[in-house]
């Protein structure tokens, strides 16, 4: 059997879609077909049915998709086990938007370094959907912002860095307190589908704060450029960034103490990569260097 059909119909599965998998695997639609038929007909059982655009897994193929993402585990922890280097193979990371540009680089810069056998296959998505794909062994690790529940012992979480809330607000309205600012200016929402807006969420209902709403998305960065825009303030964590805020927006700490958005590493306790994911947390901080800009820009 050719570990890449079994490969290639886990794509399929994950993408929902032959055209989206062929782009992935950088194979044509009829090259990806024709290895899934391979597939059923080496299995005897029907994977996939089509339904438009997209594909819908069978019952069979539902069965097969458990067992094969097992079975590209093993895979790669044979590769790793043969590696002279101890580590080889690929390594499937998950990462929120806001670590892919501020944290992630240096990372994967360190990586690839250290360990140049390793492929890196990247994710990105919300923290919750990432959390489960670790569970579920479709990921190897990812970086998410922590869960407000218990972590199995299963898995390993690492904590990386903590994000205080602040209010973004356009410089013009710097003069205000922030907390004037969030009861009385459109509010740009950060994404309460997200670990980290729902954190934004339980602050505003603590305070009573019941703000007028105008827009509400995950991507922090476009909110930035929203606010510049003037077109609202919004409550965010202070999250790392690749470039500076834009000139016409002010970061606002909040009084007191504020609530923290905690950004870290989570991955399986057995992972074949566990060690070498310990040695990634022995990196200086990726927050280190990042500081004094953050300072910078608050003092704007």
């Amino acid at each position: 059997m050719e570990t890449r059909f079994l490969d290639s119909f886990v794509t399929i599965a994950e993408c929902g879609s032959m055209a989206e998998a062929a782009r992935r695997l950088n194979v044509t639609p009829t090259a990806l077909a024709q290895r899934v038929r391979a597939l059923e007909d080496e299995l005897n059982v029907k994977l996939i049915e089509r339904s438009g655009r997209t594909v819908q897994l069978t019952e069979g193929g539902a069965r097969v998709l458990a067992r094969a993402r097992r079975f590209q585990r093993e895979v790669r922890e044979l590769k790793a086990a043969a590696s002279e280097e101890a580590f080889a193979g690929e390594l499937r990371l998950g990462t929120i938007s806001t670590a892919l540009t501020g944290m992630l680089p240096a990372i994967l810069a360190t990586l690839a370094g250290r360990h140049p056998k390793v492929d890196v296959y990247i994710v990105a998505e919300v923290s919750r959907l990432l959390y489960h794909q670790v569970v579920s062994e479709a990921l190897d690790a990812a970086l998410i912002i922590e869960p407000q529940f218990a972590i199995p012992k299963s898995l390993v979480w690492r904590v990386l860095r903590s994000e205080p809330l602040v209010v973004l607000a356009p410089a013009s309205l710097a003069h205000l307190p922030p907390l004037e600012l969030l009861a009385t200016q459109p509010l740009i929402r950060y994404d309460r589908n997200n670990w980290g807006g729902q954190l934004a969420d339980r602050y505003l209902q603590e305070q009573q704060i019941f703000p007028h709403e105008r827009f509400e998305l995950d991507a922090l960065d476009a909110i930035a450029l929203l606010v510049e825009r003037g077109l609202g303030v919004s409550l965010v964590p202070d999250w790392p960034r690749a470039w500076p805020l834009p000139e016409g927006v002010t970061i606002i700490a909040l009084p007191g103490q504020a609530p923290v958005r905690k950004l870290g590493l989570l991955w399986r306790a057995r992972s074949p990569f566990s060690r070498m994911l310990d040695e990634l947390l022995e990196l200086p901080d990726p927050q280190a260097g990042q500081d004094d800009a953050f300072k910078a820009e608050r003092a704007g």
